[in-house]
């Protein structure tokens, strides 16, 4: 069986990490270089550094904070934010990223996933799909949650593993900051309907959210950020919780 993955989330705006409730009232978290050492020192599977206004402000995702953090770190790390070419994508793994993630220029441009999947191979290409519940339906936001689309999350997120991508990165915006638990019906729709695998994110409160995600959502990874960051939950902790419940788990 394989094991379920624990992702700390670094949201980075003016280089520094941050973090917000519904994607909104964001507030300082910390130094990332810092974060991302003693995440990786903690046994931490992964780490997932995401620009959060590049897209808006329409600029690149900062290569040179990519480079810091990649050298304190031996873990996977999964980099996006302001990701619109093939030419980014370079720089970032040249950088020290081993995968990268797109969100709103794959929606925009969805012949992009194709392309990267093609130069850098699909499991280096991870697309974000920032969602939220309303009238019935889970649809795509974009823009970093700005703006919404007509398109329903199940639709986009077949279709772009049907492109190439190697990994679904799924954030309810309905439950993000909130600490109430995942999103675990559209998670476990995607996570039991796709053949690759389905990182959870937005709700992480407590360790049970953890385990509900993994046992009842079928989620292959669950990522969280504020929890982690202000040491509500250490992830050697966590890690010991869901090896008593049975979840395969890496050391």
């Amino acid at each position: 069986m394989l094991t379920r993955r624990i992702i700390p989330c670094l949201d980075i705006k003016e280089g520094r990490t941050v973090k917000g409730v519904y994607f909104e009232n964001i507030r300082d978290a910390g130094d990332p270089v810092e974060l991302g050492a003693r995440y990786a020192a903690e046994g931490a599977d992964e780490l997932v550094f995401l620009d959060i206004t590049a897209t808006n402000e329409q600029r690149k995702t900062f290569a040179e904070l990519v480079r810091r953090i990649a050298h304190h770190i031996a873990i996977p790390f999964t980099v996006g934010g302001g990701i619109s070419s093939a030419a980014d994508v370079h720089t970032l793994l040249h950088a020290g990223a081993d995968k990268i993630s797109v969100n709103t220029a794959a929606y925009r441009h969805p012949e992009l996933i194709d392309e990267l999947a093609r130069l850098f191979g699909s499991q280096c290409v991870v697309v974000a799909i920032d969602t939220r519940y309303e009238e019935g339906e889970w649809w795509v936001y974009i823009n970093g949650g700005r703006i919404r689309t007509f398109t329903r999350t199940v639709d986009w997120a077949r279709e772009v593993v049907d492109r190439g991508a190697g990994e679904i990165l799924l954030t309810s915006m309905s439950h993000d900051g909130a600490k109430q638990g995942f999103a675990l019906d559209i998670t476990r729709q995607l996570a039991t309907t796709l053949p690759v695998p389905v990182i959870a994110s937005g709700g992480a409160g407590t360790m049970q959210h953890f385990l509900d995600v993994f046992q009842q959502a079928h989620a292959d990874a669950a990522l969280a950020a504020s929890i982690f960051h202000f040491g509500e939950i250490s992830i050697p902790q966590l890690k010991a919780f869901l090896k008593q419940h049975q979840v395969p788990i890496r050391d």
